[in-house]
């Protein structure tokens, strides 16, 4: 797979032409820690958890760089880079993906929201049509990653300023200063966590403030696929979907580059705007809307009765933003709501088939020796598989969705404390040393991953201890 031909590095392109896979990374998070979990948490124990939102999104920002590092030195995804040392590591990814994001919990919380707003008794079959709504939009899409860039951006644009506009309206002085309070860990009579809240809920939301799981990881092949740093000679994945019929041959090992001055400078030089994109982008943009989804649940629906209920609380949010300001403006929340959710599942969907899809291509790879092979093909198979499960859950009646997005979320923090560590290893044996992270910020990446399982093992026993006693 290696390649020994050298390339030079490329030099970086403006700023303003790099934004894009921080939007997708970004909306991958918007229907599960930003919409549902920490507005849940908000409504139901008040602004003082904000500081796990603000800790969780920053850890993500430090994960991801370490990802988009690889990706940009090396021109091809941290997967390949793994399998090179740890040959079970595919395996683990499809597995640990599949499971995590397999059970439908977005999707069921967008149909939920949705039959909702229409009065439909039921949302069960509501879900299923989404899913197969969302198979047929990326199926029938002639490129997947120019679709699902340009649907995020405009949901995000759309969205977020929507919903700003909401919570400084609804909202008063002193909600922003218990969010201030809150981002130190000080709550109303508590420090950090309350009495009452579920240490699986709370590290649910921790994990999904921002993609979480596996899907930090896809950051590489987007990298790749927009062409940054050595992306740039790398083959792009998305131009695949075009025919199903046509095997293709595929090289998803990326190119060398001479370790000299003009070289390093390139790659410092893209190493600075990617960092600023992402922060700008994924870190800023994120914690400004996961801060006023908060706000918002917090000024509209704290203290009401059955919040406490699966999703009810993003009802509730609707009602009262209706009666406050005009009955149409309550269910066009809910319905942004719903489209944000759906499009949060839309993004899973693709992201998770790439990963599996890329792992199962390498195997097979490795087994045949033959690059002759239908990406696209394994790529849909994985989505189809994905929907087929989804909607045999719903069909069994495992379909409410605050349920199934915990419980997805922490085999997720799982994985990334499993990812964070692996990626780590990586770089410090395959990049080159003057490319690697600095001491600093790799002491940051070991504590995140120490926290990861630390916080993982303590919730696993806790649930377990709640189980026997």
């Amino acid at each position: 797979m290696a390649v020994t031909e050298l390339k030079p590095f490329p030099a970086p392109i403006p700023l303003k032409k790099i934004l894009g896979p921080s939007f997708i990374i970004l909306a991958l998070g918007l229907g599960s820690g930003e919409v549902i979990l920490w507005p849940y948490l908000s409504a139901n124990f008040g602004l003082g958890i904000a500081w796990g939102a603000f800790l969780g999104i920053t850890f993500q920002y430090f994960i991801n760089m370490e990802i988009e590092r690889y990706a940009l030195i090396k021109g091809e995804s941290v997967f390949v880079g793994l399998n090179k040392i740890f040959s079970w590591t595919a395996y683990w990814f499809i597995i640990s993906t599949f499971i995590g994001f397999g059970l439908p919990g977005i999707v069921a919380a967008s149909a939920e929201v949705f039959a909702y707003i229409f009065g439909l008794a039921s949302f069960k079959w509501v879900a299923i049509i989404f899913l197969v709504a969302i198979g047929l939009i990326i199926s029938l899409g002639k490129t997947v990653y120019e679709m699902m860039e340009g649907i995020t951006k405009t949901i995000i644009f759309l969205g977020i300023p929507f919903i700003v506009v909401l919570a400084i309206i609804l909202s008063h002085n002193t909600d922003w200063l218990a969010l201030g309070q809150g981002l130190i860990g000080i709550g109303d009579n508590y420090y950090f966590l309350p009495a009452g809240i579920s240490l699986a809920t709370f590290l649910a939301a921790f994990a999904y403030s921002g993609a979480g799981g596996n899907l930090n990881l896809t950051q590489s092949i987007y990298i790749k696929e927009k062409g940054y740093g050595m992306g740039k000679y790398s083959q792009k994945i998305s131009g695949l979907f075009k025919n199903l019929k046509e095997k293709q041959h595929i090289e998803l090992a990326g190119q060398n580059f001479e370790l000299n001055e003009s070289n390093i400078k390139n790659f410092k030089a893209w190493w600075r705007k990617i960092n600023i994109e992402h922060l700008a982008v994924f870190w800023f943009i994120g914690l400004v809307g996961i801060s006023v989804l908060m706000i918002l649940a917090f000024s509209t629906a704290f203290g009401l009765a059955n919040n406490s209920q699966g999703i009810n609380f993003v009802i509730n949010e609707g009602v009262i933003i209706g009666q406050k300001i005009l009955p149409w403006v309550g269910t066009l929340f809910l319905l942004v709501v719903a489209v944000m959710l759906f499009q949060t599942q839309l993004g899973i969907l693709d992201s998770t088939s790439r990963i599996m899809a890329e792992n199962a291509a390498l195997k097979k790879i490795a087994k045949t020796g033959k690059k002759e092979i239908n990406l696209s093909k394994i790529y849909f198979l994985f989505l189809w598989a994905q929907i087929g499960f989804g909607v045999i859950l719903f069909l069994l009646n495992f379909y409410e969705p605050k349920s199934l997005i915990i419980l997805g979320a922490v085999i997720n923090a799982v994985a990334m404390f499993v990812h964070i560590g692996l990626v780590n290893v990586m770089n410090y044996k395959l990049l080159p040393k003057a490319l690697q992270p600095g001491l600093l910020r790799r002491l940051v990446i070991i504590f995140i991953f120490l926290f990861f399982g630390g916080f993982s093992a303590i919730t696993i026993w806790d649930s377990i201890l709640s189980k026997i006693f």
